[in-house]
């Protein structure tokens, strides 16, 4: 079975040596919406794959960091990359440029990290990230499955090489979250008293 998940984010990004004049050569940005599909071939104690409560926390925090962010790709002119950190408090710096493709691949890396790293508390079983889509316009679209988040022939995406600023950090329910993931820490669900037996 899969649940979706909506996210939605306003974010501005260069997508360089694209075919656009305008999106490779001029800051702009999108609003954008991200889907994160998560399946299981068995329910939890409530009966869910995965209760939608849960991807409030972590998840959330993490693509709510590119909301009123500038996203660039960390191979950019460093002038505009340092003009971009001095003018703006809420950035991040990726590996790969900032596509609607690369940004369904990097959420996909690490919200899988993350479900890796969650300790489930309440009977899930098997749940695992089935994919990632980032709807960069009403029109378009990028979804990233498991084989594309690790093709190195889309570009490497190591949760290390991922930069927020100190104000996206601040901002998170937990500032050394990335921290945490990149040490391999565990995240731990909640407890759940079981009302009902059965």
């Amino acid at each position: 079975m899969l649940i979706r998940k909506l996210f939605k984010f306003e974010s501005a990004h260069i997508v360089r040596n694209c075919s656009s004049d305008r999106c490779r050569r001029s800051i702009h940005g999108h609003s954008y919406k991200v889907e994160v599909l998560l399946e299981a071939h068995a329910l939890d104690n409530g009966q869910m794959v995965y209760d939608f409560g849960l991807m409030k926390g972590t998840i959330k925090d993490v693509i709510d960091a590119f909301d009123h962010a500038i996203c660039f790709w960390d191979k950019d002119d460093p002038e505009y990359i340092r003009l971009s950190q001095e003018f703006s408090a809420r950035w991040i710096s990726v590996p790969v440029s900032p596509s609607a493709e690369q940004f369904a691949r990097i959420f996909f890396v690490v919200i899988d990290a993350i479900l890796k790293n969650t300790v489930m508390r309440n009977g899930e079983s098997d749940v695992r990230l089935h994919s990632v889509i980032a709807h960069e316009t009403e029109t378009g679209y990028a979804q990233a499955f498991r084989e594309d988040a690790e093709n190195a022939r889309m570009g490497l995406i190591k949760l290390e090489d991922l930069v927020f600023s100190e104000q996206v950090k601040a901002e998170w329910h937990d500032p050394k979250m990335m921290d945490k993931l990149i040490a391999g820490e565990p995240f731990v669900n909640p407890d759940v008293p079981l009302q009902v037996q059965g």
